[in-house]
Order: C-alpha cells, then structure tokens, then sequence
C-alpha cells in the first residue's frame, strides 16, 4: 500500500454545493465528492498495471516462497496472514498525471502466477495539485483467495455492468479507509517513495512541494495536520519536505540505513541498498556521510524536540 496514494484549503467545497461526508455517508457520496473536487477515477484492470519487481542479490529467483528475503521488499507491513514483505507481482498503475495526479497500487499478499487476476488490496490516491485536495480509496480482499481485480469499479459507479462487482460491494468505507491512517505515513506528500515503489516510480505522480491536504471526507479531515520540519542548511529538504508524523518517527531512519526492512536480504542490510536516500545513490559511504549524515542528525534531533531554537517548522496545507 512506491520512482506507488494526499491532501484546510477547499474550503470553496460549500460553496460550490458539496457537504461534509460524515460516517454514515457511503463510498458513492465520497467519491462523487473527489469526482467533483479532482477528477473522476475511471473503471481499470489491475493487470495493466506495471509488475513491482522482487529481487534478491539483484536477480529475479527462480521461485518464491513465504517469508523469504529479498532486496527491496514492501517497507508497509503485508500482515501476518501475508506471505511475507516480499511477494511478488503487485503492481502500479498511473491513472493520470496532470493537474489531477491519480495512481492505483493492486498489491499481493499471498504468492500467485504473474498472470493471476486475483490481488488482496488495491489502494488509490487521488490529489489536486492546484488545490492541494487529496482522495483515498481503498479495498480489501475478505479471504486468502483475493478477488478478481480486471474490472475495478470507479469508486462513484452506481450500477456496474451486468456481471461485475459494484462499488459498494467492493472499496471499504470511507471511515473504514480513514482508519488506516494512510496520512500518517504520506505526511510530506501525497505520493510516498520506497525502494520497493521506486522501481515503477513512473507510475506514480510527484508533487513534492506542493499544496496538500485531506480536507475531503469527515473521516479524513481528522487526520492529523503534518507539519514540514528541516534545519537551515539541511541536504535533505532540496528535493522533498520531511513530514512531521511517520517521516520524523522512522521514515528518515529507515531511508539512511538506521533501521532495517523486515524481510530484508544482504544487498538491503549493506550500503549502497541500505541508503536509499537520496532516490538512485551513487555515492560513496564516505561522500553520503559528508553529505548527509550531519542533515538526518539534526532532523532526527529535531523530531525528538522540535522546540529547540534550530528547528524550524512549517503548516502543510492546501491552498488557501
């Protein structure tokens, strides 16, 4: 659930007729609004997505088995139910990539033939790069068999086409999505990268410095509010923002090498793999220390205490 779904800044919702969702309102209502605010998510087979690849030592093995290690496995926990983090032919797939950035990741959770049409999460991140205002969506399989994923319903379809599944019968809830918390990890931006989403990276928009909020939805609105947190001179903010929530607990820990990837082989445990920031390493273990060893220190210092006078911190929002 990464070059892989975000987003009080549409306050102009009202205005333009949209009401808050609250609970008891369905996934048609919420994705009538995200149609409305972004753009509308059309009908898609997971298997035009692109194949997340699963290495270990650099080549694709022979087979796979449960709970295997690998080089770039999924850093977001599968579940103990799962096969492990590293199974293979999840896939991304770019929905759009204009003014509304859409991506749709069909993930596996169990091991399956690189054809199978069955997939046991498909996760959808839907954002507004003029407005900042993000949608998330969100399905789950109810058994270890997964469900067929060659027609995923658009989140707002009233009435499927005769044989298909209905959205209702097929994306959770919007409070049931907004349990997840999704936000809490994608606190910089909408689009979050990892070794494992990094090598489809094309599939997935950027907006790295844009507006952002989850100001669609009652259920998201609740979501904590992130903050962007640097230092002056700090090597790490020169390409993305460091979020206030996931980033600062673990994030930034993990992309420099500080806590290891459950499910993780040699090449992930061992520079250059386990330094994936920045995206695409090249350097050295001696020039990546000069670069940016000092710049995560302080980062993570001030994540720990953000109120030392060296911190500074900045409201990540939607536009105003």
């Amino acid at each position: 659930m990464i070059k892989k779904l975000a987003i009080t800044a549409f306050a102009g919702l009202s205005a333009l007729g949209f009401t808050a969702i609250s609970a008891a309102e369905d996934i048609i209502d919420y994705g009538n609004q995200c149609a409305a605010a972004i753009a509308q998510i059309p009908a898609f087979n997971c298997l035009d997505g692109e194949i997340i690849p699963i290495t270990v030592g650099g080549k694709t093995p022979d087979s796979y088995f449960p709970g295997m290690d690998c080089d770039r496995p999924s850093l977001l926990p599968l579940g103990p139910e799962s096969d492990g983090q590293c199974v293979p032919f999840s896939r991304a797939l770019l929905i759009s990539d204009d003014n509304a950035q859409i991506t749709a990741l069909c993930r596996q959770k169990k091991i399956r033939t690189a054809d199978s049409p069955y997939f046991d999460e498909i996760d959808i991140i839907a954002h507004d790069v003029v407005t900042g205002s993000t949608c998330w969506f969100q399905a789950e399989a109810k058994d270890a068999n997964g469900f067929d994923a060659t027609r995923v319903p658009p989140p707002n379809e009233v009435s499927p086409p005769p044989g298909h599944v209905s959205a209702r019968a097929f994306w959770n809830s919007p409070e049931k999505t907004a349990s997840a918390d999704c936000g809490d990890c994608h606190d910089s931006d909408p689009f979050m990268y990892s070794p494992f989403i990094g090598q489809v990276w094309h599939q997935v928009p950027t907006d790295p410095f844009g507006w952002y909020a989850n100001d669609i939805g009652e259920a998201f609105r609740k979501w904590a509010k992130p903050k962007s947190i640097t230092t002056r001179g700090n090597t790490c903010i020169g390409c993305h923002r460091i979020g206030s929530e996931f980033t600062c607990r673990q994030g930034i820990l993990e992309s420099a090498g500080v806590i290891h990837p459950q499910n993780g082989d040699d090449w992930a445990l061992d520079y250059p793999g386990s330094h994936w920031m920045p995206a695409g390493n090249f350097h050295s273990k001696e020039a990546w220390d000069t670069i940016y060893k000092k710049s995560v220190s302080d980062l993570a210092s001030c994540c720990s205490n953000p109120d030392q006078p060296s911190c500074q911190l900045m409201p990540i929002t939607g536009r105003p």
